[in-house]
C-alpha cells in the first residue's frame, strides 16, 4: 500500500470515527426520549428538532461508509441499501432542520446559516440519487461528496462550539455562534469542491483514426 493510500485511509478513519461518534450520540438522545438533550429554547418546535436529530444521526452513522471502496466492490447490494437509508435520512433531516433553523436564539444571522445548510443538503443528496439512478457514477460520487460534507457539518459544529464556550469562560457564546452557524459547513463544502477537482476524470474513449485511402 502506497503512502498516499495510507494517508487517505487515515483521513477516512478519522472522519468516520468523528461521524459515528456524533451520530451515535444523536441516536442515544433519540433512544432515551431526548431526556438528556438539555435544550431549553422555547422557540424550538420539539417535533421538528427531534426528527432532525434522529434522522441526522442515521445519516452521520452511514455516510462515511458509503465511500469505503471494499464495501462498494464486495457488497454492492449492502452499499445500495445503505445509500437508500442515507438519502432518506438526509432528506428528512434536512427538511426538519429547515423548519427549526430560524428558532436559533443567536438570531436571524445564525438562522440563515442553518437554513441555507438545509437548503443545500437536501438537493445535493437528491442529485446524488438521481445520478446513481441514471448510472452516472462519476456525478454520483461528486454529489455524494458534497452531501456528506454538509452532513459532516454536525461534527464540525460540535468541534467549534466547545472551543467557543471555553473562550467565553463557560458562557454560551451568542456572537461566536452566529459565525459557527456558517463556519460549520461552508469550509466543509469548499474543501469538498477542492477535493472533487483532484478526482481522476473519466478517460475519453479511444478513437481509431480513419485509414486514408490508398
Amino acid at each position: 500500500m502506497t503512502a498516499a493510500r495510507v494517508g487517505n485511509f487515515v483521513i477516512w478513519l478519522v472522519i468516520m470515527l468523528l461521524s459515528v461518534g456524533v451520530g451515535g450520540y444523536a441516536l442515544f438522545l433519540t433512544a432515551t426520549g431526548f431526556t438528556h438533550l438539555g435544550l431549553t429554547n422555547p422557540m424550538f418546535d420539539q417535533w421538528g428538532l427531534r426528527v432532525h436529530i434522529a434522522a441526522s444521526g442515521v445519516a452521520m452513522l452511514l455516510g462515511a461508509f458509503q465511500f469505503l471502496k471494499p464495501l462498494r466492490r464486495n457488497a454492492p447490494t449492502l452499499h445500495r441499501w445503505m445509500g437508500w437509508v442515507y438519502i432518506t435520512a438526509c432528506t428528512v433531516g434536512g427538511f426538519a432542520g429547515g423548519t427549526i433553523a430560524f428558532s436559533s436564539t443567536a438570531g436571524p444571522i445564525a438562522g440563515m446559516g442553518f437554513f441555507l445548510l438545509a437548503v443545500l443538503w437536501v438537493p445535493c443528496t437528491l442529485l446524488a440519487l438521481a445520478a446513481a439512478m441514471r448510472k452516472d457514477f462519476a456525478a454520483h460520487e461528486r454529489w455524494m461528496i458534497r452531501s456528506f460534507a454538509l452532513t459532516f457539518g454536525a461534527v464540525t459544529l460540535r468541534i467549534y462550539l466547545p472551543i467557543a464556550i471555553i473562550q467565553a469562560n463557560g458562557e454560551f457564546p451568542l456572537d461566536a455562534y452566529r459565525i459557527i452557524a456558517w463556519a460549520a459547513w461552508v469550509p466543509n463544502l469548499v474543501v469538498a469542491e477542492l477535493f472533487i477537482l483532484t478526482l481522476r476524470k473519466p478517460r475519453r474513449p479511444k478513437v481509431t483514426p480513419d485509414v486514408a485511402p490508398a
